[in-house]
């Protein structure tokens, strides 16, 4: 298990929070993230499994985009806490399409703003863990530390 560490040190250390998360292989892919203080959409131009920061391109999310990712992604954590108390099973995740009405109402409403603009930034994303559940409705155990690319 990776090491943990308290809310008040990561955000001492320059870590931000992690709100959304869409994509995660072998590390954080692409999701939703504070960066310098702001909500911005990340995705992942490398992987690397080294244990060393990863490039992503990210660009700002409208308060709009925000809204949209922050209830579809709680109606996902909501069943996931459901799905790890043993309640409901695997066919019943929502990103399945064709169980949450509303899940894939908002995964329609949110395709514009989950392509890359053309002048999104490239960063180094650091991760750490909190201790906290790995999925919750405000956001996940992972925060990064942003750092201009190489």
């Amino acid at each position: 298990m990776a090491e943990t560490w308290d809310e008040v040190q990561l955000i001492a250390d320059g870590f931000e929070r992690v709100y959304v998360e869409l994509e995660w292989y072998d590390g954080p892919r692409a999701g939703l993230a504070d960066v310098e203080g702001k909500p911005h959409y990340f995705q992942g131009n490398d992987w690397d499994d080294a244990d060393e920061a990863d490039e992503y391109s990210v660009w700002p999310a409208s308060d709009a985009a925000v809204e949209l990712e922050r209830e579809q992604w709680a109606i996902f954590a909501r069943w996931n806490e459901r799905y790890e108390a043993g309640t409901v099973g695997p066919g019943t995740h929502p990103g399945q399409g064709g169980i949450d009405a509303r899940y894939d109402g908002l995964a329609l409403l949110l395709v514009p703003y989950r392509q890359a603009s053309d002048d999104a930034r490239r960063l180094m994303g650091e991760v750490r863990f909190d201790a906290g559940a790995r999925y919750r409705v405000d956001g996940l155990d992972y925060w990064f530390r942003w750092r201009p690319s190489r």
